[in-house]
């Protein structure tokens, strides 16, 4: 090798190593980011987390534990910046709310089931956001709303506990997550549409809007967009899925809004009166930039609600119940409290779980000890800021990791214990879900982008399982018993759902 061959690979070398420091994320680059693992060229830190082979949480735990509270990661072409502490999430959600209240850029993938991001939970921070969601609060979720149609909750609480019945006689024991998945997806149903459908019906809906949620997960496309073109088949998979979403939904929009318009309905399904349905606010609805919304609009904002409504409520009844099996003792103090509020033969009704303390003390420890995600969704600042003394530019993802928030040993006492009674008299007594004062835990995240239906959630989580506790007595089945493990979908769940036997009081 002469001596100009062996200057060039020289210079090649040194520019290579220049060019790995600036993909490789160590916060001392010219943008101050947060420290992070070094990266590799272009791929950054990608394929040394893919090539783990294991969930994602527990490599955030491992780096959690090596850079601090707030850490980045360079995933192929987007830099994620992971927050972690109570400190540093409710300075960046609750203070500084409106900095990091918007979204980053979706997915092809996601726009598609999106409408161009036309959805609360995905909008960017601004006008269309405020538009949709001030209209969901208004119209979906006020006190007058939530009372007018209490009826839904009980017709759909009457006929879960006779599926229980059935299933337990035809089978001798029941399988919880299903049953709580079909009742609030029928509940949720009936209140976005007015209309009172078939079990058969309210399947096909929950199956295809389960199939919806497990196509715009992350993949990898959506770090290298330079890929794309090798994914072409599942673009054509998300097309061809949005199609049978709207075959699905369509009819039930059409038919409420030939009952609103014309007082039709031919095939008596529409149950709530005019005005009393979610659609009906949509039909007449100018959000500001947009214009008047469509079918799919319309598609996109219903599913949106039963999606995130169904998952995160039958998700929590499994858990809690999972935790009421295992310790009979918990659950023989949760059925006292409900007889001495109802009696034994009475009927357990909203206004009566607004008086059991310790029914209220099991869902929070539910939603501590299992918090429906590790993560809320993800969050973008709507211009560039500082956090911790680290630049956030406005185009890269911000991350909260909650589930630190519930594992924290300087914020709870033997946090991997289930224990109600810390909400009672203890470390949980003064937590606040909504984080206003401040986190510890944030089971709907906190701030601008909080679930805004999450008083709603948590009310139809403390009907079924009052009413499931009053009626039966849930005992471990013999041939399946009660596995804590998890697993990762759109919410956090059981690997092996929890199947019980129930015993009639």
């Amino acid at each position: 090798m002469d001596l100009i061959d062996l200057l060039s690979l020289c210079i090649a070398l040194i520019l290579a190593r220049l060019w790995w420091r600036h993909w490789s994320v160590t916060g001392s680059g010219p943008r101050n980011l947060p420290p992070g693992p070094p990266g590799w060229p272009i791929v950054g830190n990608l394929f040394q987390i893919i090539l783990q082979r294991r969930p994602f949480i527990y490599i955030v735990r491992d780096l959690r534990a090596k850079y601090g509270p707030i850490f980045t990661l360079q995933m192929g072409q987007r830099t994620l910046v992971i927050v972690t502490s109570s400190e540093l999430i409710h300075e960046a959600l609750v203070q500084r709310g409106p900095t990091f209240a918007s979204r980053p850029a979706d997915s092809p993938i996601r726009l598609v089931f999106s409408v161009g991001k036309c959805a609360i939970n995905s909008a960017e921070y601004g006008p269309l956001w405020r538009s949709l969601r001030k209209n969901f609060v208004t119209q979906f979720i006020n006190p007058v709303r939530i009372k007018q149609c209490s009826w839904v909750r009980q017709w759909a609480s009457e006929n879960h506990m006779k599926r229980l019945k059935t299933e337990a006689l035809e089978n001798g024991f029941v399988e919880v997550m299903s049953n709580c998945r079909l009742t609030i997806c029928s509940i949720l149903i009936c209140l976005c549409f007015g209309a009172r459908i078939s079990e058969e019906r309210i399947k096909n809906i929950e199956a295809i809007l389960k199939e919806v949620m497990l196509m715009t997960t992350p993949k990898l496309p959506d770090f290298l967009p330079i890929l794309a073109p090798l994914f072409r088949k599942k673009m054509d998979e998300a097309k061809e899925l949005r199609r049978k979403q709207m075959d699905c939904l369509v009819p039930l929009i059409r038919n409420r809004r030939a009952f609103v318009e014309k007082g039709e309905d031919p095939d008596l399904e529409m149950a709530s009166p005019v005005g009393a349905a979610y659609i009906d606010s949509l039909f007449d609805m100018k959000p500001v930039n947009r214009g008047p919304l469509g079918e799919q609009e319309f598609v996109t904002l219903c599913s949106e609600v039963i999606s995130a409504g169904t998952d995160t409520s039958a998700t929590t009844i499994e858990w809690a119940l999972l935790n009421l099996v295992q310790n009979q003792e918990i659950q023989e103090k949760l059925y006292q409290e409900v007889i001495g509020c109802v009696g034994e033969h009475g009927v357990v009704t909203e206004e009566d779980t607004e008086k059991m303390p310790y029914l209220g003390a099991i869902v929070k420890e539910t939603f501590r000890r299992h918090p429906p995600s590790h993560f809320v969704l993800s969050h973008a600042a709507t211009n560039e800021t500082q956090l911790a003394g680290y630049t956030i530019p406005a185009d890269v993802n911000v991350e909260f990791y909650t589930a630190w928030l519930t594992e924290d040993p300087d914020l709870w006492k033997d946090p991997g214990e289930f224990r109600p009674e810390r909400f009672l008299e203890g470390d949980g007594v003064d937590v606040d879900m909504t984080g206003t004062r401040g986190v510890k835990m944030m089971p709907f995240g906190v701030g601008r982008r909080i679930c805004p239906a999450w008083s709603l959630g948590v009310l139809h989580v403390h009907m079924l399982l009052a009413r499931m506790v009053h009626a039966f007595k849930w005992l471990p089945c013999p041939t399946a018993p009660p596995d804590p493990t998890e697993t990762f979908a759109f919410t956090v769940v059981m690997k092996n759902p929890l199947k019980a036997v129930i015993l009639p009081r």
